[in-house]
């Protein structure tokens, strides 16, 4: 069942975010975004709603939720690699939100977490740990939950569309373009194919 098209966007000046938010835009959805610095919004993109603030207060969250039809995480750390919680503390937040009445939430953690953490390169390892306590959060949230699992973005590549959807693994190609995965997230707001369901996304682009 599809959603409708009022959407908050959590993350949405990082780099799957301006990708993301860029097609939402475009496909018409009114979206609410929750950013820290407005500025970091590029001049182009006009969401319907600015609510500026960090994911880690409750009532700046609450008030990017109110109304939606839906959500999408796409919070991240850029390229701060260190012992974090930011990203659960703000998925805790938008979770506790959602509870006054948006049931469907399409979340991008890691490919990682279909692997044994053993396994995971070390100085990753923190940033994992964080997406792990996350999806703890959304699994136990009861909502409508989309879990995407993306490998390693690639922000060189182009939007295709066409990419290889793998449910419960890891599968295909080791890569998917900021702007595929974007494709996908919104794609999941137009289906329930994907609730409750761990997806990894990738593609095998042309090397030049």
């Amino acid at each position: 069942m599809a959603t409708g098209k009022k959407i908050a966007i959590f993350g949405a000046t990082g780099r799957t975010g301006l990708a993301t938010l860029a097609q939402a835009l475009e496909e018409g959805y009114a979206v609410t975004v929750l950013v820290r610095d407005r500025a970091r919004l590029p001049a182009r993109h006009h969401p319907a709603r600015v609510v500026v603030g960090d994911a880690r207060d409750p009532a700046a969250v609450d008030e990017a939720v109110r109304g939606q039809d839906a959500v999408i995480i796409v919070l991240g750390t850029r390229n701060e690699l260190g012992p974090t919680t930011v990203m659960s503390d703000g998925t805790r937040n938008i979770v506790t939100a959602m509870k006054d009445g948006v049931r469907k939430v399409v979340a991008c953690l890691s490919a990682f977490l279909l692997w044994d953490l053993q396994k995971v390169p070390p100085r990753l390892v923190p940033v994992t740990e964080d997406h792990i306590r996350m999806h703890r959060i959304l699994q136990d949230s009861g909502l409508d939950c989309v879990y995407v699992m993306p490998p390693h973005i690639a922000d060189d590549q182009p939007l295709t569309g066409d990419y290889a959807v793998t449910v419960g693994a890891a599968g295909g190609s080791r890569v998917i373009s900021t702007h595929d995965l974007g494709h996908f997230l919104l794609r999941c707001l137009r289906t329930s194919r994907y609730d409750g369901k761990s997806v990894y996304v990738s593609r095998d682009y042309p090397k030049d």
